[in-house]
């Protein structure tokens, strides 16, 4: 079977087939779901039966419910954060290796001085001062992915205007957002895509750490991280429930690795084609 004209690896295959089960089941949980989110429908960690196929968690919540709405906050909040931080990094990127001068030398800076702080304990500080809002926890992960993706901008943009159809669009008297646009863009789309699989998984698992220690999604929300969490303390008294949140976290993992593997293996034999 072949995608895009190459040729679709069995992992690859299986990949996509869990990315597209967990995004149908995150923008199909209203319909679904057999229960909202936040509803008490039973006793606390009543078993699996016909009508609560996976059983009720600490609350009595129905955790197969909360799985589904699950899906729509981890896969929906972390694809918005990769996709902001892919904005970011991109625009910045390209542009400190087009303008290059003092703006390369600022933004490169202001880069390493952001990479020299560890990422967990920065967000930390600034969600405990700034609060644990949806709007705060999307814009500093987004910052704090975007400069690895500057990076990446910058060394294709780098190559990239080195060629001589960059220079004919510079003498021609093109604006910087041109060139990014129409020039540099579409010859760095593939290794960006294949980046933008990895930071998705970045966003996707910090998230889900951030939930997990308390400062990501909050209650009554439910989310993966924060599942772990709630059904942590009955880990040892033989009740499944902390491993359908935290097999869903694996899996999709797994899933989203499968597919940038693929993108990756594809951007390396177009490469080797081209030498």
């Amino acid at each position: 079977m072949r995608l895009f004209g190459h040729r679709l690896t069995v992992p690859a295959a299986i990949g996509m087939a869990i990315v597209a089960i967990n995004i149908i089941a995150a923008v199909g949980a209203p319909i679904l779901a057999p229960f909202p989110e936040a509803d008490v429908v039973g006793d606390a960690w009543a078993d699996a039966d016909p009508t609560y196929w996976l059983g009720l968690d600490n609350l009595g919540r129905d955790i197969f419910s909360r799985l589904l709405f699950g899906a729509r906050m981890s896969i929906g909040l972390s694809l918005v954060i990769t996709c902001l931080s892919f904005t970011i990094g991109i625009v910045t990127g390209f542009a400190a290796a087009i303008a290059k001068g003092w703006v390369d030398i600022v933004l490169s800076r202001t880069v390493d001085l952001l990479l020299a702080m560890p990422t967990l304990i920065f967000a930390f500080v600034v969600l405990s001062v700034l609060g644990t809002d949806i709007p705060v926890l999307i814009v500093t992960l987004a910052i704090l992915d975007s400069v690895k993706v500057f990076r990446l901008a910058r060394a294709l943009a780098m190559g990239i205007s080195a060629m001589d159809y960059v220079e004919v669009a510079k003498v021609r008297g093109e604006g910087l957002w041109w060139i990014i646009t129409r020039e540099i863009l579409p010859n760095a789309m593939q290794p960006l895509i294949a980046e933008f699989g990895l930071r998705f998984t970045f966003a996707f698992l910090f998230v889900a750490a951030l939930s997990f220690l308390g400062l990501g999604i909050q209650p009554p929300a439910a989310d993966w991280g924060s599942m772990v969490r709630d059904y942590r303390e009955v880990i040892l008294l033989d009740v499944p429930a902390p491993f359908y949140p935290a097999g869903a976290i694996a899996v999709m993992t797994i899933g989203v690795n499968f597919v940038v593997d693929w993108l990756l293996n594809i951007h390396a034999t177009s490469n080797g084609r081209r030498a």
